[in-house]
């Protein structure tokens, strides 16, 4: 790990002009590429006290040995250059979306005599109209094989449409008129073109004339009892409307426009496009990549758009109009870069309401569900889960790998309803059944580290009486004729009950949700108990820091790491397993809260109306008479129950998503 200081430049020698700045390691390597309005204030900002740097900006610069910048004239070529480099030099420390596939297109050779309409990839040429791109071939095939019974155009090689003319046969397309067949001579040039100029307008966007006139040809055909006639153009209407329904109209003015949207989580980054031409969703497609680098969603945007649009494909795609979550730090010179490869107008819109705003949250939710499915794949693939746990052995120095991870969490409202969790991953897997749920009653006030102790203390308490009392049947106590010896193992079953003990296996490794107090609080625990052979860490949520008990420094994984992937995993599910206890907890509350003033209401009586309701929402909701049906409830006590619900109900109850805490405004 190098020292930042040794190779600081002097403030005075870094310049004040825009540039692009590289860092690179020891070896040469870049590792990382920026730009800058002032190098000098952008640089500076790296070279002070590593505390105060965000994590992954402090790993950059601590892997880094040198330093070396670039002057340009002006914020477009500093944009220009940024992704040259990162495309030249590949370095790690920079988000990259891996897919650079060039895009499909659906083109028609319009310069030619007999234009033809084919699939195409990479640059355009002249001579040739495009529409789309698309996200797949097969999705263009698809409109093309529907289109060609109403627009029988050319769609051959010229190699084929050639020896067509040679030989004076068409070929089967030309049979089963998918083709009008200009290579025989059965339509002229001009014919052909007009068929041209219709398909061209139609996938233009101009369909509601072409449905209008073959609605009409068909009934006229019908009236004039030419059925073979009618039925044709019945299914070419078919074919129509089979066709738009691929492309359904999303923006009704017509706009060309790239829509965009990200969803985002510490570790990783999903984004999903759709490209709307002529107002339709022409395609879409989707990246997912390693968050990397420090940088905020408009940071986030900015390198996506110059990526997406700055290679040599991507300049053919840029539209007029590009839609984002939130605008780059610089939108005015983003706009120009990219009015320039496209040579024109380009804005880049938040949209705020509308049909475009509508689009944008449908985008958004094709993210969200793309990095939970990457999220899912990742975790599901074995040999990525070996790997995370061995990155874990290794960073935290652990003797052996820790197959079995015990994760802990405590959620309270203000200091009530205090509750803990405990979920449970063996081998890299959620163990669901082995989830565990308390309820600090120790603990005065909201005090997360006493309540940390309080439930780490109940857990392993429980194990060394476990441990206790399967050391009694062992040697032949009293319950020993007892012990199950099931496929699970006299550990895993109480021999009373014949189910699985809540407690019996001592966990490879603890993890709580919280930096230094809490690890502390828990490691005091397992020593009051006399354990001191199972590890404990912390995971530090703000900053995704590791922290171990006594240690002064936080260990920190790479951004990119399975391991740091796996913990971020079991913390996030412990602290949505606790959140859902205290939302059901305080639900709970505030109904026998509600109910306490009720004359002739009980204990036993409102936990058995709780019971069969569930949640204030369904109570509030009850009328009388099925309040009344509730076992031990007469008539009166329903009207003063539905009484004293009405007293709130100018209330609503929400739940803050974010801390789970129930209010009611």
């Amino acid at each position: 790990m190098a020292d930042p200081t040794t190779y600081r430049p002097e403030t005075g020698s870094i310049p004040t002009q825009p540039g692009v700045y590289r860092f690179r390691d020891a070896h040469r390597r870049v590792v990382y590429v920026g730009k800058a309005k002032n190098l000098r204030a952008r640089l500076s900002s790296y070279f002070q006290d590593l505390g105060n740097l965000h994590p992954r900006t402090a790993t950059m610069v601590t892997t880094a040995a040198s330093v070396e910048w670039t002057v340009v004239a002006t914020e477009v070529e500093a944009l220009q250059l940024e992704y040259s480099w990162i495309k030249e030099f590949d370095p790690r420390f920079n988000v990259k979306y891996r897919d650079d596939k060039s895009y499909p297109w659906l083109a028609v050779t319009v310069g030619d005599e007999f234009p033809r309409v084919m699939v195409g990839r990479g640059a355009k040429r002249k001579g040739t109209r495009y529409f789309g791109p698309y996200s797949h071939a097969w999705a263009i095939r698809e409109t093309v094989d529907l289109l060609l019974r109403v627009f029988p155009m050319r769609s051959c090689t010229n190699g084929v449409f050639k020896r067509a003319g040679q030989i004076g046969r068409p070929c089967l397309l030309g049979y089963i008129d998918k083709c009008s067949a200009p290579c025989v001579g059965s339509v002229t040039a001009e014919e052909h073109r007009a068929i041209v100029d219709d398909f061209c307008d139609f996938m233009a966007g101009q369909t509601r004339p072409f449905v209008r006139r073959i609605e009409k040809e068909m009934y006229a055909a019908s009236e004039a009892l030419d059925f073979e006639k009618a039925a044709r153009l019945r299914d070419d209407l078919g074919a129509l409307n089979k066709a738009l329904e691929k492309q359904a109209v999303v923006l009704g003015d017509g706009t060309d426009a790239d829509v965009i949207a990200l969803a985002e989580d510490p570790l990783e980054v999903a984004v999903q496009i759709f490209y709307v031409r002529g107002g339709r969703v022409r395609g879409q497609r989707g990246w997912v990549a390693d968050r990397v680098e420090e940088g905020d969603t408009d940071v986030l945007v900015e390198n996506f758009l110059l990526q997406l649009y700055a290679g040599e494909h991507g300049r053919d795609t840029i539209p007029r109009e590009i839609l984002v979550p939130a605008l780059p730090p610089d939108p005015a010179t983003m706009e120009e870069l990219l009015g320039e490869l496209r040579g024109g107008k380009v804005a880049l819109r938040v949209p705020q309401r509308g049909d475009k705003k509508a689009l944008q949250e449908t985008v958004a939710r094709n993210a969200l569900q793309a990095l939970g499915l990457h999220k899912t794949k990742r975790a599901s693939d074995l040999t990525t889960r070996n790997r995370a746990l061995e990155e874990i052995q290794e960073a935290l120095g652990l003797s052996e790998v820790p197959l079995r991870i015990e994760c802990y969490d405590v959620s309270n409202l203000q200091g009530t309803e205090v509750v803990a969790s405990m979920v449970v991953f063996e081998d890299g897997l959620a163990r669901k059944g082995e989830y565990r749920r308390f309820v600090i009653r120790g603990v005065d006030g909201q005090n997360d580290v006493a309540s940390m102790h309080e439930v780490i203390t109940r857990r392993f308490r429980r194990l060394l009486d476990e441990q206790a009392r399967q050391g009694a049947l062992d040697t032949g106590g009293a319950d020993g004729d007892g012990v199950d010896e099931r496929e699970e193992g006299p550990m895993l079953v109480d021999p009373e009950t014949g189910r699985p003990r809540k407690f019996a296996y001592a966990p490879g490794l603890v993890v709580v949700d919280g930096g230094p107090p809490q690890v502390a609080a828990a490691q005091r625990a397992l020593d009051e108990l006399g354990i001191d052979d199972i590890p404990v860490c912390g995971l530090a949520k703000r900053l995704e820091e590791v922290w171990l008990p006594s240690e002064e420094d936080p260990v920190i994984l790479p951004r990119s790491s399975e391991g740091l992937y796996l913990l971020q995993r079991i913390r996030d599910e412990a602290h949505r397993f606790a959140i859902t206890h205290h939302r059901s907890r305080r639900s709970k509350t505030m109904v026998e809260s509600l109910l306490d003033d009720v004359p002739g209401l009980g204990e036993v009586r409102r936990k058995t109306l709780l019971k069969h309701f569930g949640s204030l929402r369904k109570l509030r909701a009850a009328e009388v008479e099925e309040i009344a049906q509730v076992p031990g409830i007469g008539p009166a006590t329903a009207r003063a129950i539905k009484d004293a619900v009405a007293e709130r109900t100018g209330k609503t109850v929400s739940v803050n998503t974010s801390t789970g805490e129930i209010e009611e405004h």
